[in-house]
């Protein structure tokens, strides 16, 4: 049988997927793609037609988007990642889009101030915009998490590593989350893992 291929950078979306896929512990073939330069050959595009990381090739089976990957890995392979019961699956799921519709839009408009934008021609209104924005979502995960260690109880699941991982991108921007304890306590336990500082290595 042969092992599933990971293409991405850790510099990219790709680290959720690397990193999901350093936590369920399989042995896995990881091909450094990156996303300006290698995305668009024609044997990049016969994988993945968007010309987008992370992609995920198991057999038979292309993926792509970082969320379908990652929710595929922890079902198919990830003992203890995948939750047992239905309700916490549709949990998950939920949690997993809830990260990319309310978290990652804002952050995306601070990084590309940020990062992408000479200083000279950053937009600080739109940076502040987006930060007084993100207000609203991380109140209702620092609520969430005031009475739970983890977004579906005591136990690290797949559901945490979408999330922390959308939210990953915080650190790059140098974004404050402090007035949000439980959110700070939340994120310092999921970075922790072993499984992170594996996948930040891969390239």
């Amino acid at each position: 049988m042969t092992k599933p291929i990971l293409y991405g950078v850790s510099i990219s979306r790709a680290l959720r997927s690397i990193w999901a896929i350093e936590e369920v512990g399989i042995d896995y073939d990881h091909v450094p793609t990156h996303f300006f330069k290698d995305t668009k050959t024609p044997e990049f595009l016969s994988i993945n037609p968007n010309g987008r990381v992370p992609t995920l090739v198991d057999g038979e089976l292309m993926l792509c988007e970082s969320m379908a990957i990652n929710l595929y890995l922890a079902e198919r392979y990830g003992d203890g990642l995948w939750p047992e019961s239905i309700e916490d699956r549709a949990r998950t799921q939920q949690w997993s889009v809830w990260g990319i519709s309310e978290i990652e839009p804002l952050q995306m408009k601070i990084v590309i101030q940020k990062l992408f934008t000479k200083e000279e021609h950053r937009d600080e209104d739109a940076i502040n915009e987006s930060a007084k924005g993100l207000g609203r979502p991380l109140a209702v995960l620092d609520a969430h998490l005031a009475n739970q260690s983890y977004l579906l109880g005591d136990r690290f699941t797949i559901a945490d590593l979408n999330v922390s991982g959308v939210m990953l991108l915080f650190q790059m921007i140098e974004f404050d989350v402090s007035a949000y304890p439980n959110v700070t306590r939340w994120t310092d336990d999921c970075y922790a893992r072993p499984s992170l500082a594996a996948a930040r290595a891969r390239d």
